[in-house]
């Protein structure tokens, strides 16, 4: 067994480069441990900390994950993401340059995005330098925002045959060499308020290539 450590929860480049050096050279001297997979924010990297991803790629495996989350502004402004969907096409980009592999992070279901909003921007989520994507349905957590604002006013949120629907239509729109990691996320049962859907990642991945299959005939 070999293992990638997986710099995931929060945002992994939000410190000066020289801490963040002794963070990951730290985690590849653990045995066993082969390279790294950094998820962070698009407007918190730097062109210093992309030549030092640079670097480190020659000598190791590595992904940079990006939280995109929406190709478009309005929601990103309505969610409070603090930062433009052309922050991430640049940091994509720039990442992609230098010959990392790069991944994104969507959600689709967001507050003011509906099925036809979400299939408007899967070519433009297709047309990034990206080499992995991982799709996440909206999840209402306690204690955020988001959860107040729909227990005063609760919105639309997929259904399990819904959001299955809308990831055919959608992966339908992406190009074919684009690796899709995953199609839902798993929040912790008593952190979520909805939806309950009860699937685990697996079981959800099962249900999508069933219908898929029966689709294909």
């Amino acid at each position: 067994m070999k293992y990638l450590a997986y710099f995931q929860s929060y945002t992994n480049t939000y410190e000066n480069i020289e801490k963040l050096k002794s963070l990951y050279e730290e985690s590849l001297e653990v045995e066993d441990v082969v390279g790294l997979v950094i998820g962070t924010r698009p407007d918190c990297v730097d062109d210093d900390l992309l030549d030092y991803l640079e670097e480190l790629n020659r000598r190791t495996f590595l992904i940079v994950e990006y939280g995109i989350e929406s190709a478009n502004n309005e929601t990103l402004r309505r969610i409070n993401r603090g930062h433009t969907f052309e922050c991430s096409r640049e940091a994509i980009v720039k990442t992609h340059e230098r010959g990392i592999f790069t991944g994104g992070h969507i959600i689709l279901g967001l507050p003011g995005e509906d099925a036809a909003e979400s299939l408007r921007q899967a070519p433009i989520i297709s047309s990034l330098p990206l080499d992995i994507l991982k799709i996440h349905q909206l999840q209402i957590i306690k204690g955020t925002p988001l959860a107040r604002e729909y227990a005063r006013r609760p919105f639309h949120l997929y259904s399990v045959d819904e959001y299955i629907e809308l990831i055919i239509r959608y992966i339908s729109l992406l190009r074919k060499d684009l690796v899709l990691e995953r199609f839902v996320s798993q929040s912790p049962a008593d952190l979520l308020v909805a939806p309950k859907w009860g699937l685990k990642n697996y079981e959800f991945t099962n249900l999508l290539n069933n219908r898929i299959k029966a689709l294909k005939g």
